[in-house]
């Protein structure tokens, strides 16, 4: 199909594309241009494309097409591995289909409570969006019923893979009715997730999208690896300390560039947000603001920066990172002008690192990593900029009238020059303290993820574990260099119907810890174990504590010994 096809060009109805036209989409990515025309004939299909070029709506714009009336019972069924990218997928549905008359989405997915995901389906949708233990929860139950399914799709099917889900999607992908369409969109085609595609969809057309590489040069990368919490002090730091003389900063939505623009302005820092609730000369005023020094940073959504060229940009910050390299490379294109060097900077949550591997297959760059400017750094950085000031002023301004007065305050409250000064210099500090408090953005870095193969290994769940509690030999643990476990109990096992797929998936769901991090999973009858990398933080263990599989509490609890 032509490069220049556009989303009218592929039949998908008014509502769908004003809504695409909002959103800043006007020319679909090649695995939409192939992939929606076969979805909207009803053909099942096998996409293969790397993550982050555009399969959400190559799957999503269609079925949207195809929606029959308003009726409760769902339609649409979509797997996926994660929590995170189930209510991304959810999230996507609900933009593209927003002037679509009566579609309701349901995401699903476990960690969360029982009792809402119910209430959801008890009112009804048309388009549910879930992780398959949790799906299968909901179809064991009776919760949820497939009779009027049209089309199952199953996304990022080698994720799925990794993670364990095979056994889950295999029974799912049997309890839907015969004459449903099925779609199956994967990275990369493992023979299982073919197996699946060849048992379960008919005469399947097939889209494989090349893998691109796209070159950024002249542009320092790094990445940091965050919790979301931790994304407005780090971004302080880092303008703070780093040396530029414009700024742009990525947010995801308009919401996220006026907080991300308030949190920087309460710093004292030269910013405004750019989105596209602006108005043309609202817009215009900002970018020649920056354009001639008046302005220093401008917090932007990727549809409110088209057309933004300041030649005085040298830092790019991906507050919010991209789900499609294609917007990364045209952020970080925006610096790096006129021959000069720019820096472009990425925030990635443990969650989104497939994103950030995405970026790196598809710049054909691999991403360094880096640590925030620590607190001493940006209390030396905020010292001398307090200094240079002192000296402007000395050397500009006449002093006089400041001097008398400090000798009054002097003489009036009977203290020294010594006495004096520090109450000055706390006063005069403002909206930057130059004494910084530390942070969980100063403890000692997390411990390094282990080898996939090593984990690979090591994750075999035991087998004939007997009541007496005592593992086989050679199903013990084998040792990893370099790697660090703690051993872990879960109040959950095999009478409880839970599988190794299923710790898997609540642990990466609700502690944002990598599959490939987790280390040896043991199954007993009433209870389970599994290795986790030393140093788990609080919050992280407190939480996963509180997680159900199964239905059943993990209940977390350190081993000793």
């Amino acid at each position: 199909m032509s490069s220049t096809v556009s989303f009218s060009d592929l039949g998908l109805p008014a509502p769908i594309l004003k809504a695409l036209g909002e959103l800043g989409h006007d020319v679909p990515t090649p695995i939409q241009a192939q992939a929606i025309p076969l979805l909207m004939e009803g053909r099942d299909l096998i996409g293969q494309a790397q993550t982050g070029t555009g399969k959400t709506a190559a799957f999503a714009l269609p079925l949207l097409a195809r929606l029959e009336g308003n009726g409760r019972a769902p339609q649409v069924l979509v797997l996926t591995p994660t929590r995170e990218l189930a209510l991304q997928v959810c999230g996507a549905f609900q933009d593209y289909g927003k002037y679509l008359e009566g579609v309701r989405t349901l995401a699903v997915y476990g960690g969360q409570g029982y009792d809402s995901q119910l209430r959801g389906l008890k009112r009804g949708a048309q388009i549910v969006v879930g992780t398959p233990g949790r799906i299968l929860d909901h179809l064991n139950r009776g919760a949820l019923k497939l009779d009027g399914l049209r089309t199952l799709i199953l996304d990022e099917g080698d994720e799925m893979l990794r993670m364990g889900f095979i056994e889950d999607i295999e029974k799912i992908f049997g309890a839907a009715p015969e004459d449903c369409r099925k779609a199956l969109f994967s990275a990369t085609m493992p023979n299982p997730i073919r197996r699946i595609a060849h048992a379960h969809l008919r005469e399947p057309a097939e889209v494989r999208i090349a893998s691109r590489t796209m070159t950024v040069e002249k542009t320092d990368q790094r990445y940091f690896l965050l919790r979301q919490e931790q994304k407005p002090e780090a971004l302080i730091r880092l303008l703070e300390v780093e040396e530029y003389e414009g700024a742009l900063v990525f947010a995801r939505t308009k919401a996220g560039t006026l907080e991300i623009a308030d949190h920087l302005q309460k710093a004292g820092l030269s910013v405004t947000a750019l989105n596209g609730d602006m108005n043309q000369a609202s817009r215009e005023s900002a970018v020649e603001r920056l354009r001639n020094g008046e302005l220093k940073i401008v917090v932007a959504t990727d549809v409110a920066a088209r057309g933004l060229d300041v030649e005085r940009i040298g830092l790019v910050v991906n507050y919010d990172i991209p789900q499609d390299p294609d917007p990364y490379v045209h952020r970080i294109g925006r610096t790096g002008r006129a021959g000069r060097q720019g820096k472009a900077f990425l925030f990635v949550t443990s969650a989104e690192r497939r994103y950030l591997r995405a970026v790196e297959q598809a710049t054909g760059q691999t991403i360094a990593p880096a640590r925030i400017p620590s607190a001493s750094e940006l209390e030396r950085k905020r010292a001398e900029r307090f200094r240079e000031r002192i000296g402007s002023l000395r050397a500009g301004q006449s002093l006089d009238f400041y001097r008398e007065f400090v000798e009054r305050l002097q003489q009036e409250m009977n203290l020294s020059a010594a006495e004096l000064a520090p109450v000055l210099l706390y006063l005069a500090q403002g909206e930057q303290p130059l004494q910084v408090a530390k942070s969980s953005l100063d403890a000692p870095p997390a411990p390094r993820p282990v080898a996939k193969a090593a984990v690979a290994a090591r994750r075999e769940p035991e087998r004939g574990a007997g009541k007496n509690l005592r593992p086989k030999k050679d199903a013990s643990p084998r040792p990893v260099p370099g790697a660090r476990f703690s051993r872990y109990r879960l109040e959950v096992g095999k009478r409880h119907h839970v599988n190794v797929g299923d710790i898997v998936g609540a642990i990466v769901n609700e502690g944002a810890i990598e599959g490939k991090s987790i280390g040896h999973i043991r199954l007993f009858d009433d209870f389970s174990t599994v290795e986790l990398p030393e140093g788990m933080p609080k919050d992280v263990f407190h939480h996963l504590k509180k997680v159900y599989v199964r239905q059943r509490r993990l209940n977390l609890s350190l081993i000793n010994g």
